[in-house]
């Protein structure tokens, strides 16, 4: 096992290395660049995060003629080299990618343009919100997912089944951010009720508040959001677990355990759980993953949740490079080192199984 950790640890390098290389290519095509920004704000033609039409490919790629930029007209062209050398873009694009990677691999991810802060702290501070998500998200799915998803198994082709499933499928084609607004008209002061709060992780009055007041200030700002994340969930675990209990229950084994005498509860419980439960709880770093990043963006921004999906957002539409690929570095690390956690998962729920042997 420790071979096969050391490959996939090693993989990691060119993955990640590809990753930012088409992603650091991709920008030198994107119109309107941070240079760009700052001079259509000069102008009066658009603030940090408005959209600037045309003559943005220069900026990205690194060039400097002063005539390439939309706002820089009628401004003094010694005025914009300065900005390009400030910005770094006074390099060829190759030269700023591998100084780029160089400073990441100390782990120095710059500063924020337009926000005064160093990236790292930037992520420190939003993130936060963004787990909190995630994680009463995953961990709400899985509550409920895995007995409803027991109770299908046994109960299959059943009413109680059959209706379920309709519940949950159509829980699952309910896009998230329309589950969310649909909340916010009926619970949050929309149309109908005001029971929970517009926006916001906390209270305006959070620090004079007890302690089990800010527990339930916290569950009451999050109960919203987490439930609005979390809908589209319940459906790929609910029958994730009924078909993983169904293939276990038709195996011989299950067979012999009836025969020995033992009742249901004991062969469901006893014998099929721990079997059946490898794929859903090995699963479990990869699920939250997925809900902190997929759904983070727009959950955070119809609730004003200031989350690193929100953050993510803001930078690319300002052109703010250094958070947009300081983010994208670390998550990128993130994600490729649970896909690792998940196969330890799997053996440490079924020692049985051996990816050496499998890989060879």
């Amino acid at each position: 096992m420790g071979a096969y950790i050391l490959r996939r640890l090693l993989l990691i390098i060119p993955t990640l290395l590809g990753i930012m290389i088409i992603n650091f290519a991709l920008i030198q095509f994107v119109p309107g660049g941070p240079i760009e920004q700052i001079l259509a704000q000069i102008q009066g033609e658009g603030d940090v995060f408005a959209g600037i039409a045309g003559g943005g490919g220069e900026v990205a790629s690194g060039g400097g003629a002063s005539e390439d930029y939309v706002g820089g007209r009628g401004l003094p062209p010694e005025f914009i080299a300065d900005l390009e050398r400030e910005f770094g873009f006074d390099k060829p694009p190759l030269e700023r990618f591998l100084n780029m990677i160089w400073n990441y691999l100390h782990f120095d991810f710059g500063d924020s343009y337009f926000r005064s802060i160093s990236v790292i702290d930037l992520v420190l501070e939003k993130m936060p919100v963004s787990i909190s998500l995630g994680l009463w998200s995953t961990v709400i799915a899985y509550i409920v997912s895995i007995p409803l998803g027991i109770r299908k198994a046994v109960k299959d082709g059943s009413a109680f089944d059959t209706w379920t499933s309709g519940a949950i499928i159509v829980a699952y084609a309910i896009p998230g951010f329309l589950f969310a607004i649909l909340l916010l008209v009926l619970f949050a002061g929309g149309s109908y009720w005001q029971i929970f709060p517009l926006r916001g992780l906390t209270s305006d009055n959070w620090d004079n508040l007890s302690w089990g007041g800010k527990i339930l200030d916290y569950f009451w700002h999050i109960a919203l959001p987490v439930l609005a994340s979390t809908i589209s969930a319940f459906a790929t675990l609910t029958l994730l677990t009924k078909n993983s209990f169904l293939d276990e229950i038709k195996k011989q084994y299950v067979m012999t355990a009836r025969a020995k005498g033992l009742t249901e509860s004991r062969v469901l419980y006893g014998h099929i759980f721990r079997n059946a439960m490898l794929i859903v709880i090995a699963g479990f770093p990869a699920v939250f993953i997925g809900v902190f990043f997929s759904g983070s963006l727009i959950i955070e921004t119809i609730f004003s949740l200031d989350g690193l999906g929100r953050l993510g957002f803001e930078a690319a539409v300002a052109r703010d490079y250094p958070v947009i690929f300081g983010t994208l570095f670390i998550f990128g690390i993130i994600g490729l080192v649970v896909g690792i956690l998940s196969d330890l998962m799997y053996v440490l729920v079924d020692p049985r199984i051996d990816f050496e042997k499998r890989e060879g």
